[in-house]
């Protein structure tokens, strides 16, 4: 892979999740009641909001992370990642690469530092760099 398609120009995560206020209430509902689950909500958002330490985490990153709902995602991101949710990929100048699934956003546990760790590991493994 030659430096320029290999270097990654965005981040972008996937939540489980629909953007519609319907889809929003239904997810913080369903997450409560234990319905409903998704592990990257779990990583970057509190009760209510964005959580403290992702704001923090995104603002070190070399490159944006941009999220999305399941239903508001980019053709070329749901074609990465196989229609499934919630993953992250990179988006490179060549195209879009899986970085990590949904077991392996299950595995970071709710914390931004192991999904930090889990990105770096990944973007190792596929060659990438930001």
């Amino acid at each position: 892979m030659d430096d320029q398609s290999s270097a990654v120009v965005r981040l972008v995560g996937v939540y489980d999740a629909d953007h519609t206020i319907r889809g929003e209430v239904g997810y913080w509902i369903g997450a409560r009641l234990g319905r409903a689950h998704c592990a990257l909500c779990d990583i970057t958002h509190g009760l209510l909001r964005r959580r403290s330490e992702w704001n923090a985490f995104t603002a070190t990153l070399a490159v944006p992370f941009d999220t999305f709902h399941r239903d508001d995602q980019p053709e070329a991101v749901r074609a990465a990642s196989g229609d499934r949710a919630p993953v992250v990929v990179a988006e490179t100048a060549v195209g879009v690469v899986l970085l990590l699934d949904p077991p392996a956003l299950d595995a970071c546990a709710g914390s931004v530092e192991r999904l930090g760790d889990a990105i770096a590991a990944a973007l190792a493994a596929e060659g990438l760099h930001c």
